[in-house]
């Protein structure tokens, strides 16, 4: 599927496998989350842009390479996203961090957004949309949407888990958006949970 990047790594689909499982409990649902977050987040950094650095060693000096911590930032979608947001701090401490807040409506399954906040200077940023669980798309979307308003110059959406019908109608709003993704389950059921999935994200984390 284009604009898609299903992290395979042995170690992405295992810990996925002790998310899915309905007897994890949620302190180590939380653990877990924040570990696959760093490996997802790996991968959805390798474009990120690097500039030349000279430090000085214990035996001489050395050219290296870095990336700006000012370039960076991170928004998470509120509430599940920020179980993702520990695990990408530990890879990028020093990113910009924002929220956006949403919420699902049970009859239209469309997205209620209740919260915004994003850092300043988007417009020279590049940006990671972080939610775990990409199902009908309606949240996904709109949370892109709104960091959109701010023109970073470039984003990405990262989550453990998609459906194919939540990509489709993500990718009609955003094309150019890549989605990183531990794996594409086969659908929704008829509450707009990804099957077989892993459950509701949020109240899984935090123990609702």
């Amino acid at each position: 599927m284009a604009s898609v990047v299903v992290v395979d790594h042995p170690v992405v689909q295992h810990k996925l496998g002790l998310l899915r499982d309905r007897e994890t409990a949620s302190f180590l649902f939380r653990d877990v989350l924040r570990e696959i977050s760093v490996l997802l987040a790996y991968e959805a950094t390798r474009e990120l842009s690097l500039e030349e650095h000279e430090v000085m060693t214990p035996v001489g000096l050395a050219v290296t390479r870095k990336v700006r911590p000012d370039r960076i930032a991170v928004v998470s979608v509120l509430r599940a996203g920020e179980g993702m947001r520990e695990g990408v701090q530990l890879l990028l401490p020093r990113a910009a961090y924002g929220h956006v807040g949403l919420y699902r409506n049970t009859e239209t399954l469309e997205a209620v957004q209740y919260y915004v906040n994003l850092p300043p200077g988007m417009s020279e940023k590049r940006c990671l949309v972080l939610d775990p669980m990409l199902a009908t798309g309606n949240s996904a979307a709109t949370a892109v949407t709104r960091v959109k308003e701010k023109r970073p110059r470039g984003i990405v959406f990262v989550c453990v888990l998609a459906a194919p019908e939540g990509l489709e109608r993500f990718h009609e709003e955003h094309p150019d958006v890549t989605v990183f993704t531990g794996c594409i389950d086969d659908g929704l059921d008829s509450h707009g949970y990804i099957v077989p999935g892993l459950g509701d994200a949020g109240d899984r984390l935090f123990g609702t």
